[in-house]
């Protein structure tokens, strides 16, 4: 189990990150509707249950909020895959959600980068601004040191669009996190 807290003059946010399912659910409120969907969906499909809480400056507007749990969030990926004795690495998946077709492929090899690739139907889903969902995953990519691949192949539904790009990163973070039996996933033999 992993365990953040971030405090700003903007938010306050608090994460744990559960690997070992001692949660029976995920227990997510971070007062923004649309988000706290989209991380119970992370969750599932990740299979890494999450408590968060987050107190955030949304009377502004909710991207501290989105920005810093994406932090944090990445943060506790960092530490996950760095304490395991081995790991796959990399994962890719594609996700259909009816219309959408979303592809993300990732590699937890230490080295931030990011290329996000999709263009929303809608500027918001439910008043959430769909420019915070790359903003969530360049916070995630950046702190957990992971280069991430995000592409949105076909759209149609912006829910659903946002929707297959949430869960084909959960799936593929799940790919990269499983054990291997090649010991630290690199002919270096570690990763940094």
């Amino acid at each position: 189990m992993y365990e953040k807290e971030r405090i700003t003059k903007e938010t306050k946010v608090k994460v744990i990150l559960d690997d070992e399912r001692s949660f029976k659910e995920s227990s997510i409120s971070t007062k923004v509707g649309f988000f706290d969907h989209m991380l119970t969906l992370l969750s599932f499909h990740s299979e890494l249950y999450f408590h968060i809480e987050a107190d955030g400056d949304i009377e502004v507007d909710d991207h501290h909020t989105v920005e810093d749990v994406g932090i944090i969030i990445g943060q506790l990926i960092r530490e996950l895959y760095v304490d395991k004795a081995s790991y796959q690495r990399y994962g890719t998946t594609y996700i259909p959600m009816d219309e959408s077709l979303a592809r993300v492929v990732l590699d937890l090899s230490g080295r931030p980068h990011m290329n996000f690739q999709a263009e929303f139907s809608r500027e918001t889903v439910g008043g959430f601004d769909t420019e915070l969902v790359m903003e969530f995953f360049n916070a995630v990519s950046m702190n957990s040191r992971m280069t991430l691949h995000v592409d949105l192949l076909k759209g149609g539904n912006t829910h659903h669009e946002i929707e297959a790009i949430f869960k084909a990163f959960a799936r593929s973070l799940k790919a990269a996190l499983q054990e291997s039996a090649s010991g630290v996933p690199s002919s270096k033999g570690v990763i940094e």
